[in-house]
C-alpha cells in the first residue's frame, strides 16, 4: 500500500473511530443528564447549546490553524479534546462538570472535522470520490457504535459507554499521528477568510438549508419516537440504525452517479428526495414505516453531503482549512436553527407535521437554485478524473482489463454481505435476527412473514433482509447479463 493511499486509510479510520462515538454522545446525553445528574430541561438545553456555541466559534480559528500547521496534528489535538470531553462527562459529579466537558468537546470537535476534511480534500485531484468515502466511513462507524452502546448501556451504564468514547477517541488521535509529521506549506500567499467566504457564498445558503433540515427532521423524528409512538431508548435506535447503515453502504455508489449525470442534478434530486421524506413523515403510521422512510432519506444525505464537501474544497483552492471552517460553521449554524425551529413546533396534538411540511417546501425550493449556486461558485458540473501518468504506459493484454472491470460490483457486494452478516449476528445475540427466527423458530403465518412480527427490531431485521435479497439478485443478475453480451 502505498504512502497515499495509507493516509486516506487513515483518514477514514480516525473518522469513524470519532464519529461513532460523538453520535451516540448526542442521542444519549440529553437522557443521561435528565435520568443520571437529574438536570432539569432548562439545564440540559443550556448543556447542549453551550458545546455547539464552543464549536461554532473555534471552527474559524480551526481552519486558520489547518492552514498553516499539520493538519493530521490538528486534527490529533481535536481527538484528544474529544476523548478528554467524554472522560469528563463519564466522571463528572454534577451538571456543573458537565459544562466544562461540553466545552471541551466543542473545541475538540471544530479542530478535529475541519483539519480532517482539509486532509482529505488534499487527495481531491488523485480520487474525486474521497469525500464520499469519508462520508461512508462516518456512517459505518456510527451504526457500530449505536449498535454497541445501546447492547451495553444496560450493562456499563451511560458513564461506561462514555469511557468507551473516549478510548475511540484516543484511538483516532493516535491514528492522526501515525504517519508523522506532513510538510506544511506556507499560507502567507493564500486567500484570506473574507475572500473564501464570498467565493463560497452561493453554496452555504445551500449548505444550511440541507443540515438544517437534517437535523430538525431527525429530531423531529426522535420525539415523535419517544412521544408520539411511545417507544424505548433500544426501540427508537433501531428504527434509526438501518439508516445509518445506508450511510456506510451507499456513498460508493451514489458518487459513481455523479460521475454520469453530474453534482447539480444529484444534489437536486437529493433534496427532492429529503422534502418527500419531510412530507411523508406527517403520515407514517407506525416505526416500521418510519425506518422504511428514513432509509431513503439517509440516501439522499448521502448523495448530497458528499458532493457539498467536494465542491467546497474545490472552490476553497490551497486555502482548504478557511474553506473547510466556513462549511462546517455553515453546518453547525444549519444545524442549531433546525433543531432550535424542531424543539419549538413539536407537539403530539398534530403542530409537528407543519414543521415537515415547511422543512419540505424549503427543501423543494433549495433544489430549484442548485444549478445556479454550483455555477456562482465556479467549480465544474463533473468531478475532474485522475490525472493520467503518462511516464508508464503499461501496456496491458486486452482480456486482463474487462476482468478486472467485473470485480468491482462484486467487491461491493461483498461489501454490503460482511455488514448484513456482522448486523444480524447482533440481532440474532438479542433475539431479534428475523431470518433464525424464520428458519429455526416455530412456524409463522403470511402476516408474520410479509407485514409485522409484533416487535420493532424483529421488522427491521425482515426489511434488510429484502433489501439485501434484491441487492444480491441486482448485483449479480447485471453481472450474469455483462457475461452473456460479451463476444467470444
Amino acid at each position: 500500500m502505498g504512502a497515499e493511499q495509507q493516509v486516506r486509510s487513515r483518514n477514514r479510520l480516525a473518522a469513524a473511530l470519532a464519529r461513532g462515538p460523538v453520535e451516540v454522545l448526542d442521542f444519549f446525553l440529553p437522557l443521561w443528564a435528565g435520568a443520571g445528574l437529574g438536570a432539569s430541561p432548562a439545564a440540559i438545553g443550556a448543556l447542549t447549546a453551550l458545546e455547539t456555541l464552543v464549536s461554532f466559534l473555534v471552527r474559524p480559528i480551526a481552519g486558520a490553524l489547518a492552514d498553516r500547521y499539520d493538519r493530521g496534528r490538528i486534527a490529533a489535538a481535536g481527538a484528544v479534546l474529544y476523548g478528554l470531553s467524554f472522560a469528563g462527562y463519564a466522571a463528572t459529579p454534577s451538571i456543573g462538570f458537565a459544562y466544562g466537558a461540553a466545552v471541551l468537546g466543542g473545541a475538540g470537535g471544530a479542530l478535529f472535522w475541519v483539519a480532517l476534511r482539509a486532509r482529505v480534500g488534499e487527495g481531491l485531484a488523485d480520487d474525486s470520490s474521497a469525500f464520499s468515502k469519508l462520508f461512508a466511513a462516518e456512517g459505518a462507524g456510527t451504526w457500530i457504535a449505536f449498535v454497541a452502546g445501546i447492547g451495553l448501556v444496560s450493562k456499563i451504564d451511560y458513564r461506561g459507554v462514555f469511557w468507551l468514547g473516549a478510548a475511540a477517541c484516543a484511538l483516532a488521535a493516535a491514528t492522526m499521528l501515525a504517519g508523522g509529521r506532513a510538510t506544511v506549506q506556507s499560507d502567507v500567499d493564500a486567500p484570506r477568510f473574507g475572500q473564501v467566504g464570498r467565493r463560497l457564498r452561493p453554496m452555504l445558503a445551500l449548505v444550511v438549508l440541507t443540515s438544517m433540515a437534517e437535523a430538525g427532521v431527525a429530531l423531529l423524528l426522535l420525539m415523535h419516537l419517544q412521544r408520539g409512538h411511545h417507544l424505548r431508548l433500544g426501540e427508537i435506535a433501531w428504527v434509526f440504525i438501518p439508516g445509518f447503515i445506508v450511510y456506510s453502504a451507499l456513498p460508493d455508489h451514489l458518487h459513481g452517479v455523479v460521475g454520469r449525470i453530474g453534482r447539480t442534478r444529484v444534489l437536486a434530486l437529493a433534496m427532492t428526495g429529503s422534502a418527500a421524506f419531510a412530507g411523508a413523515l406527517s403520515f407514517a403510521p407506525n416505526p416500521v414505516v418510519i425506518a422504511v422512510l428514513w432509509i431513503l432519506s439517509a440516501a439522499a444525505f448521502a448523495a448530497a453531503i458528499p458532493v457539498e464537501q467536494a465542491v467546497v474544497a474545490e472552490a476553497a483552492g490551497v486555502s482548504l482549512g478557511k474553506g473547510m471552517g466556513i462549511y462546517e460553521s455553515a453546518t453547525l449554524l444549519g444545524a442549531t436553527i433546525g433543531t432550535f425551529a424542531a424543539g419549538q413546533l413539536y407537539d403530539p396534538d398534530g403542530r409537528w407535521r407543519w414543521a415537515c411540511a415547511g422543512a419540505a417546501v424549503l427543501l423543494l425550493a433549495g433544489s430549484l437554485v442548485v444549478r445556479g449556486a454550483v455555477r456562482r461558485v465556479g467549480v465544474e458540473e463533473f468531478p475532474a478524473p485522475p490525472p493520467v501518468n503518462e511516464k508508464e504506459p503499461e501496456p496491458e493484454p486486452e482480456p486482463e482489463e474487462p476482468r478486472s472491470k467485473e470485480k468491482h460490483p462484486l467487491r461491493n457486494w461483498g461489501v454490503h454481505t460482511g455488514l448484513f452478516l456482522a448486523g444480524q449476528a447482533v440481532l440474532a445475540a438479542f433475539g431479534h435476527c428475523w431470518p433464525v427466527e424464520l428458519l429455526f423458530g416455530e412456524a409463522h403465518d403470511a402476516n408474520w412473514i410479509w407485514n409485522s412480527s409484533g416487535r420493532w427490531p424483529m421488522d427491521l431485521s425482515r426489511i434488510w433482509c429484502f433489501v439485501f435479497v434484491i441487492d444480491t439478485a441486482w448485483t449479480w443478475g447485471a453481472l450474469l447479463v455483462k457475461r452473456m453480451r460479451r463476444p467470444y
